[in-house]
């Protein structure tokens, strides 16, 4: 399956992280990726500044996008396709 990383940023007085529902949600979302056809290779959050960084596995740019829909209610998602750094030197090129 085609690689993808998906990336969410949103402010501080936003921080879902506050609101322990709507956290489970999202992490819930994370956790079961699997359910939709979505394969989490990887997740983090950077310290003290609100931005999340998941690497996934998925048909389609936008079954992830979709999948991840929730988050960007709080702020920015942007999913971009990516690659394996071993395909990256086989092919000389990012």
């Amino acid at each position: 399956m085609p690689l993808y990383v998906a990336e969410h940023t949103h402010p501080a007085d936003r921080c879902p992280a506050k609101n322990p529902s709507m956290a489970a949600g999202l992490l819930a979302l994370i956790q079961n990726g699997g359910r939709a056809g979505i394969r989490i290779r990887g997740d983090a959050v950077t310290n003290q500044q609100h931005h999340l960084y998941v690497i996934a596995e998925a048909p389609s740019e936008e079954a992830v996008r979709g999948y991840f829909a929730p988050f960007a209610q709080m702020g920015t998602l942007t999913v971009s396709g990516a690659s394996h750094c071993e395909e990256v030197v086989a092919r000389g090129a990012c």
